[in-house]
Order: structure tokens, then sequence, then C-alpha cells
């Protein structure tokens, strides 16, 4: 195979913009084959943008068995994923899933467990992992040159969402649409770059979530987390859409500095001598040890959403390693489950988590739920976003 002919299931906000630069040609070795869309509306939008060039489909199992794709971009609502993702691999097709991974880890780990006995290829749109800042602070932290670490702190609040974003989808911002709020749609990029950048889970956590704070909506938009780790570091998570201006800073804190990533920098500074030995070592009752503030030289450009999907075609076509392995977006999602069965608990949680309890809860909110929108909704542009 020298072409990955990709078919997209759902054009609405993000499947449009995947539309959009897979009709370029910008991902080299694919070509855009076939969209499927159940909104009638979405499939004249297609033909109007797009002409004959791509065969449209109305039904997924009809795309997945039609012969005209040998992989599918599933860019539906989140509680679709899973359940599309394991029909596309039933048919021998590769697969690569818009974030989330899904709404609750038991149906996600089902997911994975198909897609391990297709043998296929499976990616998931971690688009930020394309990021340099992150690539390089990974490579620090995994390399030691951190040192063990203490400390994770991540305050995410640039994530600003007005009521129109909300009311422009029927299943945005439900339990039963979505799943829900700022921790399943916007921040399951920094959840899993949380845990990536330093590969390491947390052993458990506890969350505090405000549901509609600052929205006329039904799920989390204010979230407050905190975790400890096995090695005895701690970490919080803050985050929200209802913030202006929002705050984007990363921190970690090892027994040899602090590394910062905010307003597209990367800072170390390092302690000359790591902390436990000044501390075994100092004599003169205050002080500290010496540090220099590094500013990282960090190379390259973010690729995103066109670099992912470049990535996923190069694995089918040349059995390269993925930058963003599907298996993975359980991770992430792991830790969204845990901050909501928290809140919900009102307690801690460890984990794993307990995913029948959580699915349990999940369903209450699903039966109390009173909000009513209209299910077509409008699609937006998602320039400028991630």
């Amino acid at each position: 195979m020298d072409n990955v002919r990709l078919g997209i299931l759902g054009v609405g906000n993000m499947g449009s913009m995947h539309a959009e630069y897979l009709m370029k040609r910008e991902v080299k070795g694919a070509t855009l084959a076939a969209i499927c869309d159940e909104n009638p509306a979405r499939l004249e939008w297609v033909k109007s943008r797009f002409g004959d060039q791509v065969k449209l489909f109305d039904s997924a199992d009809a795309m997945f068995a039609s012969g005209e794709i040998d992989a599918v971009l599933i860019a539906t609502p989140h509680y679709n994923h899973p359940v599309s993702a394991a029909k596309a691999f039933a048919q021998g097709l590769h697969v690569l899933v818009e974030k989330p991974a899904g709404v609750y880890t038991k149906q996600v780990r089902e997911m994975n467990e198909a897609a391990k006995q297709s043998g296929k290829v499976f990616g998931i749109m971690y688009n930020q992992r394309t990021s340099p800042l992150y690539q390089k602070l990974r490579d620090l932290v995994t390399s030691g040159e951190l040192g063990q670490i203490r400390r994770t702190n991540w305050i995410i609040t640039s994530w600003y969402r007005s009521q129109s974003y909300y009311d422009s989808g029927g299943w945005r911002a439900t339990w039963a649409g979505e799943g829900g709020g700022v921790l399943l749609n916007q921040d399951p990029h920094q959840l899993d770059l949380w845990q990536w950048t330093i590969d390491m889970m947390p052993e458990r956590v506890r969350a505090f979530c405000s549901f509609g704070k600052y929205r006329n909506i039904e799920v989390e938009d204010d979230v407050t987390a905190y975790v400890e780790y096995a090695n005895g570091a701690t970490g919080l998570f803050v985050t929200t859409t209802g913030e202006a201006p929002g705050t984007n800073r990363y921190e970690i804190t090892g027994d040899r500095g602090k590394i910062v990533i905010e307003d597209g920098k990367l800072t170390f500074w390092r302690l000359r001598v790591p902390e436990p030995e000044f501390n075994a070592t100092w004599k003169g009752g205050f002080g500290q040890p010496e540090n220099w503030k590094c500013e990282i030289p960090v190379k390259g450009e973010e690729t995103g959403h066109k670099g992912i999907t470049q990535d996923f075609v190069n694995a089918v076509l040349k059995g390269t390693p993925l930058l963003a392995p599907g298996e993975e977006g359980i991770k992430g999602l792991t830790l969204s489950n845990a901050m909501h069965l928290s809140a919900w608990t009102d307690n801690w949680v460890n984990l794993p988590i307990d995913e029948d309890l959580y699915y349990a809860k999940l369903q209450e909110r699903i039966a109390q739920s009173t909000m009513k929108k209209d299910t077509q909704g409008r699609t937006l542009s998602v320039e400028g976003t991630h």
C-alpha cells in the first residue's frame, strides 16, 4: 500500500476541519475517500464544498463495509467513539479517534481490546503531543535531568467558552450527550500531557467540581483536583471555561530544580546541587541551593492535528511507532473519571477507579437531567483552537 484511503465519520466542528486539510492533500500518503454523517445538512455542506470528489454515506456501517476506505477518522460525539471504533476494527480498518477516547473507562477498555485483537493501527488525536515544548519537557523529566518528581501544578483556565458555544450543539454540556464538561471536552489534552510528560499516573485523587457554575449547563465548568503519586509527590490541577483572561501554566518541581511552561516558553531553574545533598551537608542555617535560571531552547513547530494524522498515516504505510497510540487514551480519561467520581462521592478515589460505580453514578446524572436543547445545533469554526 502506498496510499491510505481515509474516511471521516462525523463532519461537525472537528470533522469539517479534518476534511479541509485532507482535501488539500496536506497529509502525505493520504486521500480523503469518504465522509459519513447522519445529518443530511452536513452531507449537503460536504457536497457544496467538495463536489463529487468524496463518497458520501449516512450510515457508519455502510461506509465501513463499502470497501472505499482503508482507515477511518472518528469525529463524532464522545459516547460514540468506542462503539464506532470497535465496528471499524471488525471491518479490518485502521482507526484514528478524536479525543477523548470515550466517556467512561470501562467502554474504552473494551475498545482497546478490540484494537489489540484486530492488529490494526490505532491512534488518538492528542495533537498537543506534537508540541516541541511538551516533547522537550518529557525529555528533561524522563532523562532524569529534573531528578525525582516532587510536585506537579497545572493551572489551565484559558479554555474560555461562552453560553453560545454550549448552545451550539444538542449534545454539548449534557450528561447524556457529552458525558462531562471541561474535563471531557477541553482538557483531555492537558490531562494526557500531565501524565505523559512525567511518565507517571497518580495513586489517588481528591477533586472538587462545580457544575454549571458560570454557564447554564449541567456538567462541570470549574474544577480543582489534588493528586498523590506513589513516590510521595503531589499534584494540583485547576481548570475552568468561565474565566477571562485565563492562565496556562504548568510547573513541575523535582529534587534537582523546577521547570515551568508558560507563554510558550520553557524555563528550568536548575539546582547546582540536588536538594537532598544540599540539605545533608549545609550547616549554615538559613540558605538554599544555588540555582541557575535557564531558558531552554526549543526547536521545531507544533504540527497539531495534521501532524497526528500524518503520524497515523506513516504508521499505516511504514509501520513507524505512533506518537499518540490510541490505547493511551484511557490514561487521561481515567484522571477525568476519577475527578468526577471524587466530586460525586465527596471522597478520595483510588486508581484504578471502580468502573462499575462510575458508570452507575453517570447513569444517575443522565436520568436526572432536565436539559432540553436543539438536537441539530450548528457547526462552529475551530480555527485557532486545539
